[in-house]
């Protein structure tokens, strides 16, 4: 059992600055492990398939995330819904053809069913560099991409991490806004060169 280590407080000192954190904490040629959220780390939020729009929309504010997994029983993975699904031109679409309103439609009826989702094995990311990932994700034309690596105890593969174009562009000094992912990539590809 470890010692309680005892603290003592002090007043703040007349000088101090705020740490500035968030920008430049990488660069494109560091290690991608670096730039990729892990959900070794950080717990993963998800939401089931039948959740509504609003309700998937209400989670992604409280969490302050842009991408959900959605999970069915067992918490076994059946797709993603990002805030682009949510909030962009896709559940209009839907509810017109489908002669229903927005409210009405659920997570499944937006998401990107598991066939449909883009990984990257976490093999090749611990060799990859950030600037790796940026060209995969252009080439792609997606915001974010997953890692999958296998469970040790198991064997079975899981979603260990994901890349995220915003959150990579914020960690090299760059603030990108907004679904528009050619500008996007844009921001970040003029930020390099500078």
């Amino acid at each position: 059992m470890t010692q309680p280590v005892p603290l003592r407080a002090h007043k703040l000192s007349a000088n101090a600055a705020l740490c500035v954190s968030g920008f430049n904490l990488i660069a494109p040629d560091s290690p991608a492990i670096e730039a990729m959220t892990d959900f070794f780390r950080v717990n993963v939020v998800s939401i089931g398939p039948a959740a509504t729009v609003d309700e998937a929309n209400a989670r992604m504010i409280s969490r302050g995330v842009r991408l959900l997994m959605v999970v069915g029983k067992d918490d076994e993975v059946v797709g993603l819904i990002t805030a682009r699904d949510i909030l962009g031109e896709k559940p209009l679409q839907v509810a017109q053809a489908r002669g229903g309103k927005r409210g009405e439609l659920s997570v499944a009826d937006l998401m990107t069913p598991i066939g449909g989702i883009d990984t990257l094995a976490l093999d090749d990311v611990l060799r990859a560099r950030v600037s790796d990932i940026l060209d995969a994700l252009k080439q792609l034309g997606r915001q974010h991409i997953l890692v999958e690596d296998s469970d040790p105890l198991s064997g079975q593969p899981r979603v260990r991490g994901l890349f995220s174009a915003t959150q990579i562009g914020r960690a090299l000094g760059v603030p990108v806004l907004g679904f528009d992912l050619p500008r996007t990539f844009a921001e970040i590809e003029a930020a390099l060169v500078n």
